[in-house]
């Protein structure tokens, strides 16, 4: 059995077991969707209870739940509770966030969920943040040693490994799940990362990714190490000591007073 988007949210939403719609991926992010598109689906159901009060609805929220995790060309769906809907898992989290909010017979509690998703917590941003900035210098310093040591290749595959790391530290630094990379430059154009300029950081990264020399990693660092000891990692950084010197840019190097992504103000 294939299943039709419209069809199958129209009879979602006449069923009283189902509490909210949530359309993510392409389709909830204006101008990305393709041809190739399917509809990426939540259906979401009451907890144990409120709508379902009834043994109708109970039938009816079971057979809805023996759809989880259908797929087709057109459609995927997620059937889950409203509980479940309320603690994804991190992966899931920039999804909802940027999600679009179809039913909600909750008074606006599923539109809230949403929202929530895309502000991380203060104590959990910063805790994430120590841990990715770690890992970002790691994977900086090993490809910056790597170059200096003879090995292009290590340094190469180091230095793309970094930007992983560095996009998830930039966006925990405002608060915010990582965007997935195919929506990385959507988010980046439509909500920019405060005091980065969002064409030269994607750009810069593009560079990285692709040649991986030292100049740019370094030159990128010295602008990330800026912005982590203003949010309070100094700690994090201290702790590399001396070899803090071979991330950062060189004096007198090309480019070396340059900022990669820097928004002057």
């Amino acid at each position: 059995m294939t299943l039709d988007f419209e069809a199958f949210a129209a009879a979602a939403a006449a069923d009283p077991a189902v509490v909210g719609l949530v359309l993510k991926g392409s389709r909830a992010h204006d101008g990305m969707a393709t041809p190739h598109s399917d509809h990426d689906l939540y259906v979401i159901l009451a907890d144990g209870g409120g709508a379902a009060d009834t043994a109708a609805d109970s039938d009816a929220a079971s057979g809805l739940a023996a759809l989880d995790g259908y797929r087709s060309a057109r459609l995927d769906l997620v059937v889950t509770t409203l509980e479940r809907f309320r603690r994804p898992a991190d992966w899931e989290r920039y999804a909802i966030a940027r999600s679009r909010v179809l039913l909600d017979r909750r008074d606006g509690e599923v539109a809230r969920i949403v929202a929530a998703m895309g502000r991380l917590g203060a104590e959990e941003a910063f805790r994430s943040g120590a841990t990715l900035l770690d890992a970002y210098a790691n994977s900086l310093y090993r490809s910056v040693k790597n170059h200096r040591d003879g090995d292009p290749l290590a340094g190469h595959l180091d230095a793309a490994a970094s930007v992983g790391f560095l996009l998830d530290l930039l966006f925990a630094l405002d608060r915010r799940p990582r965007p997935y990379n195919k929506y990385l430059a959507w988010e980046l154009d439509r909500f920019p990362l405060p005091g980065w300029d969002s064409a030269e950081l994607l750009d810069t990264v593009a560079r990285i990714t692709a040649i991986g020399e030292v100049a740019p990693q370094q030159r990128l660092f010295a602008r990330v190490e800026a912005a982590a000891r203003a949010a309070g990692h100094a700690a994090v950084l201290d702790a590399w000591g001396e070899d803090l010197l071979l991330m950062r840019p060189h004096p007198g190097s090309p480019g070396a007073s340059d900022s990669p992504g820097h928004q002057s103000s």
